[in-house]
């Protein structure tokens, strides 16, 4: 019976983050999205700047800050108000932040299917199971040493960032026009494979 309420727990947690992610990402509370964005690019463009020890340790001095600052400030307050309000943090310092095992293992379930699946499809792609998607492969890490020439990881991740934020409105708003040009994009690329096909020696599919 515990085992189904923590369960059903999980699920709702996991449905209600999924939500609040979607929430953030398409700017439905501007305020929330602004910081979450903003603590997010500062953090990025931090480690460009200095190393990883280095920005942890400044986060981690800047939270104790904070923290005791307040620890201190609600003590003070409570000895002026001779009042007895207990630990300004109680209710976080309550909360259970322990993973049961059926908890552990549902994720690591999980992340067991993603491995899986990314070592079939390398395994695929790798030994040429399917010589079109072999080749798109290949051509797809040429064109990716050429980005990793121009941009470093951090780089590439502030872009990411970047794009989770801004992408998702601009489709929202234009969603018809982009539909529309990602359809001829993909006429085109599959005209092109058809081509490809028809000219390399084995390269068609097999029909299952």
């Amino acid at each position: 019976m515990q085992t189904s309420a923590d369960s059903a727990k999980m699920e709702c947690l996991w449905s209600c983050w999924k939500n609040h992610v979607i929430d953030l990402l398409y700017w439905h509370d501007i305020k929330q999205t602004g910081i979450v964005f903003g603590s997010v690019l500062l953090l990025l463009f931090s480690l460009t700047q200095f190393s990883v020890v280095s920005v942890i340790a400044y986060l981690a001095l800047a939270a104790l800050s904070a923290t005791i600052s307040f620890r201190i400030y609600k003590s003070v307050l409570q000895a002026v108000q001779k009042t007895d309000e207990g630990h300004p943090f109680k209710a976080y310092l309550d909360m259970d932040a322990t993973l049961s095992e059926e908890q552990i293992q549902k994720y690591a379930d999980s992340a067991l299917v993603y491995v899986n699946s990314t070592v079939k499809e390398l395994r695929r792609l790798f030994l040429v199971l399917d010589l079109v998607d072999s080749l798109k492969f290949a051509v797809l890490m040429w064109l990716l040493t050429y980005v990793g020439a121009i941009f470093n990881g951090l780089t590439l991740m502030i872009m990411a960032v970047v794009s989770m934020f801004t992408l998702p409105v601009v489709y929202e708003k234009y969603q018809a026009q982009i539909d529309q040009y990602l359809g001829l994009v993909r006429t085109h690329v599959n005209s092109v494979v058809a081509k490809i096909q028809a000219k390399i020696p084995g390269a068609k599919r097999k029909t299952e």
